[in-house]
Order: C-alpha cells, then structure tokens, then sequence
C-alpha cells in the first residue's frame, strides 16, 4: 500500500479493517489447521502428524516401544511447528483407553489415569503405534493420499489418511475453535462398520435404518445412555443432547445396604466425582450416607462403595446422587467437522457419506497404483520372455555390444523391446535360464494377467469397487470389533412403540391375490377329526386363502417372494382384521412391485447367530444361507435367492446348520438328509438339487426332521396320516427318496407334510376359505405305503394349506 505512505514514511492503515482481516486469518488457521478433525480420517493435524511419525519412525506394533521423546521430536522437527508440550498431550491422549474408545497409540508407562493425575514426562514413557492404528495407514504409500510440504517445504506429510475404519465416528472428537466448537461422541467399532455397509449397499437409506445398526454412542468408560431423542437429534440433525448416567447397583451385606459404582460417564473426573459426593455428605445435602471407598484398580476397574446408614432408603440415596453429583451428565454432541476444508455441521448420514466417497477415492487409485504395477512388471515379463526364446542371440549382442545402450539399441532394433525391457534382459542373472526360473517366469505372468484383469474390473465397476471396500471393512470388524461398554436405556415417557403392542398369540392370513391380516389366536377353538371347520374370512371372487401362520405380535415376519426377494415386518404392523375381513393388501405393507408375490413366510425371534435359512424350491432345489445376512432388511427388501423361470419358494426354515431336511413331493416321495450336505452359499445363490424329481412331480413341503416325532401327510382331497419318522432313513442328498403316500383318486395327490408331536395341534385351510383346528393324537399312525384316513369333509373345495399350531412355545 505504497499510496498510503506519508511524508514521515509511516504507513496509514485502518485499524478496524486490519484488525478484522489478522483475525480472520486466525480464526481460519485455527479452526483448519488446530481445532477441528477432517470428516474422511476424523484427525485433527497435530493428531494425523502423530500416526504418520511412527510410520516414518517405524515403531509399528511389531517393533519395540521408543521413548516418547523420540517421537515428540520426530514430530515437532518434521511436521507440527509447535511446543513439545502440545505434541506429548496430544499423543499421551491418543494412548489413554478411558479417553480413546480405540486408541490409535500403545504406550507404556504412565499416561494419567481417570483421576485426572497427568501423564509422566516423556523421557519416562514410551510409545509405538496400536494395531488399530496400522489400518489408518494402511495402503499410504500406494499413493492413495495426497501429500503436501510441511511448514518448511523439506518434507511431505498426508493431507489426510487412509483411514481403512471410519475413525470419525469411532473415536469422535473434541476441539474448541474460533466462535465454533466440536465434540463428537465416540461409537463401537463394530455398529459403525455395519452402518457403513448398510449405506454402500443403499444410498438412499434412511437415518432410521442406520440407527439399527448404530445403536447410539459407545464410551470407552461405559456408563448408561437414557433415552433415545438425543440420539435421534444428534443423528438427524448433527446436534443433539444425551443423558449418560454411571453404572451403580444397591447391594445388601448383613441388613445394611451400599451403593456400588462400577462405571462413570465420559469424561468424568472419578477423584471429583468422590469429593463432591463427600461435600453433599458433609453439607447434610445428600442424607444417609455413612462412608465412601475408592477401591478402584488398574486390574479391577471402576469400584467405588457407598456404605448406607441402617435407616437409609437405598433408592432415595442413588436419586439424589444422580441430581446432585456427574453420576449423571448431559453430553452435548455437536457433529462439527471439516468437509473440503470448510467446517460443516453433519448429520448421521453426511458422516457416513462422505468418508465413503474418501474410500471409493482411496480404494481406487490404490488399486489404479497396483495396476500400473502390475502393467509395468508384466512389461518386463514380456521382454524376458522374448530373450529367453532367443538366448543365444542376445547373448551374442551383449558380447557384441561396447555399452549397454548399445546392446539396448539393438535388442529394439532386432525384437522390438523397450529400453525398460533391455534393461530388464542386461540386468537377468544366469540361474534364470534353467527350465524351472522358465517355468516360474511363465507362472508369474499369468498370475498378472489375471490380476491385471481383475484390477481393471473394479475401476470399471462400481459395484465391485465396493463389494472390495465392504469386505476389507468385514475383516476389520472380525479383527477389531468388540463388544458394546455402554447400555441405551429408556428415558422416562421414552417408549418403544413395541412396548405399547401386548404380546400375544396371533394367526396371520394371506390370501392368493396378496390380502393379510391379523388376528387373535383364540378366534378359533380345537375340534373334532371330521369337523367342517368355520369360515376364516370372506375374499374378494375367485380369491383364496394361501397361507396361515401362528405367531407372537413381538415376532419378526420375513416374506420371500416369487421375484427371489426378502422383506420384514413386525406382526404387529400387520393390521388386526375380523375373522370375515378380507384383510389389507399386502402391497400397502411391502415394497413390491407389479408382478412380484409373496410365495414363502416365516416368522423368527431371538435367531442364534450361528443359525442358518435354508430355502427349498418347487423345482426341487434347495439352498443354505446364514440368517446374519437377512438380519438388516431394507425396505425396498434384499435378494434371498436366484430362481429360474417357472421355480417358486415352496418352504425357508431357520436351522441349526447341524439339522436334517425333510423333502416330500406332491406324487407322495420323501427324502431325508443332513443339512450338512448343502454347503453355505451367498444371497443370490441359486442353490443346489435335493430330490430327484420324476414324472412331472415336484416338491410341495420342507420339514425339519426328529426321529421322535412323526410325519403328518395332509392331501387335496382331506385325506391324511402320521407316519413314524424312524421309517424315513437317511439318504444322500439328490436321491429318488422313499414312497411315503400312496395316492388315489379319492385321496387326490398331496398339498402339505408337517413333522408334528401327537400332542400337537394342526390348521386345515382349503380354497374357500374355510378352516378347521384339529389335535393330531386323533390322526391314526399308519405306515409309509398307505392312504391315511379322511380329516376334513371337503365340500366343492380342496386342501390349499397347512400350519401347524404353536401355542404356547411362541
């Protein structure tokens, strides 16, 4: 501004307007370069220069610890120009377990404790880098980040990680900036990860849907979350309060009562904590309260005991100590974090959203990085090839030659090699002219071919860019995943909607044309064998009822449809129809499309996580999935299984993975074998044969076979039996099967099979639509080769289905 120097030589500035540009100019430095963590890595500078100076130190969690002064001085001389104080605390912090949810440093010594007592010196402690923290690295030096100069242009530094788990979300983060601050609550590594996966696989995802994955925040000190709005908030809006109370339960020791602490929330002071509660003692403010022990430990954890006095109401005492004392803070969360380098208040889904879009980015130029590597080895590969075909002649150049550009002038002149490639050929050591360096040369440029394929595929294919990101993500959640420290518990007035529907045995109905409803179990009362039956609902003309199921309103439904696909619902989002209502459309409910039906039903609750789905199909087919990966359900439904043209889903049954299938087919063949036999497949497996159909049968039950129990078969014409299970030998899979119906005309061919108890009850459903409930201790037991005897007058109709009655075991 040479127009504003006087006579005198001084400069006029306006000082308000100088003023208001230095302090913008900090202001910014602050809150990009200090206070706030990058959305992609969720580190803030000071933190990401930390990871990165193990790397280049090498102290990795395979090497030996190194004095923390040797990396406060790697640090502070390469990449972070401030104190060394600032660079150990923040280092210390990434080491401390009961401030870092994952802590991204090992360290040994002495880092401070929940007391609040500071970290020993540097020269006392030692540090190397976490193995968790390895995965933040992972790929770096496949230029799979930018590098920028650090403060004095002598070296480069990562603008942000790799950061292969959404450290974000896992280890939170707090700053105070320039008229803005952050705090970022910490999660389960596990829950992130799956919500993660949740929106790779559907974009449009609600926050509602990732909130069944990620549950809520996930303290490394555990403690109680109450309620669930400020969850809802901080996940919808970026901003949001919650409620997190210690963990204390009211023992009883010889007729006296104390309170034990076992949990604080995060972030509490335990030391603080203990005199404040001694304060309220000594001020008479919290009344009953005889003596207080810190018997805490490194080994034991958290355990703080509150001795009563013999008159003290245990409750009231806890109460108080929740009001008066941090035994229950508020933890305001503020998703503030750096997007592009612009400071952003995020929601659950933003967060997520972007540091998805960092590992699509990361993903593909690592895998561009292996490409090009991949490219130029099997370039060199090629030009071996051609001189080991050619051996003597190049070596002859090689003699022939003055130099090596000479000889490499005439390798391209003569065979029309690169210079990379004669470089290649002047650099073969001689044991790679024998035939097994040949024949390793040959194997190794067939294996880069194929990886050059398939590296080329997924740059081509987003889809398989993320099947690739979403299995490195499953192998950090198997390796790293623990369980949840922190419970969510309701609020007062905080209710789940499931708690206002009563539990209760329910039949659910649904119809050809796709109506279903609800309704209560006792509409229908047991009846003789023989019985009419009474009407289960009135259907629109030509409709009628496909399926019946007994279940609880708390129970899970999945339906498989005809297209291969899953949905879910709770049944008590099924609405309760009269025993005459034709129902509610099921299309109102699921997300199906024009032609799609339901064609399998099954309700599950409390599934063990080993459990497997086994489907069968009407072509005779059968597949194996595990229930893990139906267990999140979108909306729009998910693929259960590939059918071929004219195929439909005729049973899916929860398993063991140790049971055996029963397969029975409309001309009256069974066959029985170990589940075992069916390997585990994918989704969108078609599966493999289980019987081997003849003269146009096909399959019409899947049952779950115990020898101590019987098969009830059930015929279109009403007719049926129990037959013993033991007289159903186990065969190989695929096989013909043993006879188990002999059918006739009368009989008419089988609709249904059920292994069932004598004393279990069974529902006959026939195409009008009317229904009789009959006890199978009056069904005769007869042999394989037989008819059976008549069940249910049928009146102009036939048998459609069979369920058999729960009752009690829901």
């Amino acid at each position: 501004m040479i127009e504003n120097v006087n006579e005198n030589g001084i400069i006029d500035v306006d000082i308000s307007k100088k003023m208001r540009s230095s302090y913008l100019d900090y202001s910014m430095s602050v809150i990009v370069s200090r206070a706030l963590p990058d959305v992609r890595d969720g580190l803030k500078p000071v933190h990401r220069r930390i990871v990165y100076g193990m790397q280049t130190l090498g102290i990795t969690p395979d090497k030996s610890y190194r004095k923390s002064a040797t990396l406060v001085g790697e640090v502070m001389g390469k990449f972070h120009p401030h104190g060394d104080s600032s660079i150990y605390d923040a280092a210390a912090r990434l080491a401390q377990d009961f401030n870092i949810r994952y802590t991204l440093v090992d360290g040994q010594g002495n880092f401070g404790n929940v007391d609040g007592d500071s970290p020993a010196a540097p020269r006392y402690t030692e540090m190397r880098m976490s193995k968790i923290a390895q995965e933040m690295l992972r790929d770096i030096n496949k230029d799979t980040v930018d590098f920028v100069p650090n403060y004095d242009e002598r070296e480069v530094e990562p603008s942000v990680l790799p950061s292969r788990f959404p450290n974000i979300l896992v280890n939170g983060s707090a700053g105070i900036a320039v008229g803005m601050a952050t705090n970022m609550a910490p999660h389960n590594l596990g829950e992130s990860i799956s919500a993660v996966i949740d929106y790779i696989n559907n974009e449009d995802i609600e926050i509602e849907e990732l909130m069944k994955s990620i549950k809520g925040p996930d303290f490394p000190t555990g403690a109680i979350i109450l309620g669930k709005q400020g969850i809802i908030d901080a996940y919808k809006t970026g901003r949001g309060k919650i409620q997190v109370r210690a963990r204390a339960e009211i023992e009883e020791h010889k007729g006296r009562y104390k309170i034990v602490i076992t949990e604080i929330p995060y972030q509490v002071n335990k030391t603080n904590l203990i005199v404040k509660i001694a304060d309220l003692v000594k001020n008479k403010s919290i009344e009953g309260i005889s003596n207080i022990r810190d018997l805490s430990s490194h080994k034991t954890g958290i355990k703080i005991d509150i001795d009563l006095k013999r008159d003290a109401n245990p409750n009231v005492v806890l109460n108080n100590l929740y009001k008066n004392t941090q035994m229950q803070i508020t933890f305001g969360i503020i998703n503030l974090c750096l997007v592009n380098g612009e400071p952003k208040v995020l929601n659950l889904k933003e967060i997520i959203k972007y540091y998805v879009d960092h590992q699509r980015n990361v993903v593909r130029r690592r895998t561009q990085f292996d490409l090009e590597k991949a490219e130029a080895r099997a370039h060199i590969i090629e030009g071996l090839k051609i001189a080991l075909d050619n051996i003597d002649r190049i070596i002859k150049i090689v003699r022939e030659s003055s130099d090596d550009q000479e000889a490499k002038n005439k390798f391209t002149k003569e065979f029309g090699l690169t210079d990379i490639q004669g470089q290649a050929i002047l650099d073969m050591r001689i044991r790679r002219l024998t035939g097994l360096e040949r024949e390793k040369l040959e194997q190794e440029y067939q294996d880069l071919i194929k990886l050059i394929a398939k590296l080329k595929s997924i740059l081509e294919n987003k889809k398989l860019l993320d099947n690739t990101i979403i299995e490195e993500l499953e192998e950090i959640k198997e390796k790293y995943s623990d369980l949840r420290r922190t419970v969510l518990a309701p609020d007062e007035g905080d209710i789940d909607s499931e708690d206002l529907i009563e539990e209760e045995d329910v039949v659910i109905t649904l119809t050809e044309f796709g109506y279903i409803k609800r309704m209560p179990e006792g509409t229908y009362k047991p009846q003789r064998r023989g019985g009419t039956g009474i009407s289960a609902l009135t259907t629109r003309e030509e409709d009628f009822v496909k399926d019946i199921y007994i279940t609880s309103t708390h129970d899970t439904i999945l339906f498989f449809t005809n297209f291969g696909r899953v949905y879910s619902l709770k049944a008590y989002e099924i609405p309760e129809s009269s025993r005459q209502a034709k129902g509610t459309a099921i299309i109102n409910l699921l997300n199906l499309e024009g032609d799609e039906f339901v064609t399998a039903v099954i309700p599950v609750r409390n599934v063990d996580e080993n459990a497997n789905l086994v489907m069968a199909t009407k072509n005779g087919l059968i597949k194996k999935t595990s229930y893990s990966e139906f267990e999140k359900i979108r909306k729009n439904g998910l693929i259960a299984i590939t059918l071929n043209e004219g195929d439909n889903l005729i049973g899916v049954r929860l398993t063991s993975g140790r049971d055996e299938i029963m397969i029975v087919t409309k001309n009256g063949m069974a066959i029985r074998f170990s589940e075992s036999d069916v390997r585990n497949m994918g989704r969108t497996a078609m599966g493999v044969k289980s019987i081997d159909l003849k003269n146009d049968d096909e399959v019409v039950s899947f049952e779950i076979p115990q020898d101590d129990k019987y098969l009830l078969v059930i015929s279109e014409n009403g007719f049926g039996k129990m037959t013993k299970m033991t007289e159903y030998r186990k065969q190989n899979r695929a096989g013909v099967g043993l006879l188990t119906y002999k059918a006739t005309e009368k009989s008419g061919k089988l609709v249904s099979a059920k292994v069932i108890d004598k004393s279990d009850e069974i529902m006959i459903i026939t195409v009008s639509g009317i229904i009789i409930r009959i006890g199978c201790e009056g069904i005769s037991v007869m042999g394989r080769h037989t008819t059976g005897v008549k069940l249910m007058n049928i009146k102009d109709s036939e048998v459609v289905s069979v369920a058999k009655y729960i009752g009690e075991e829901i």
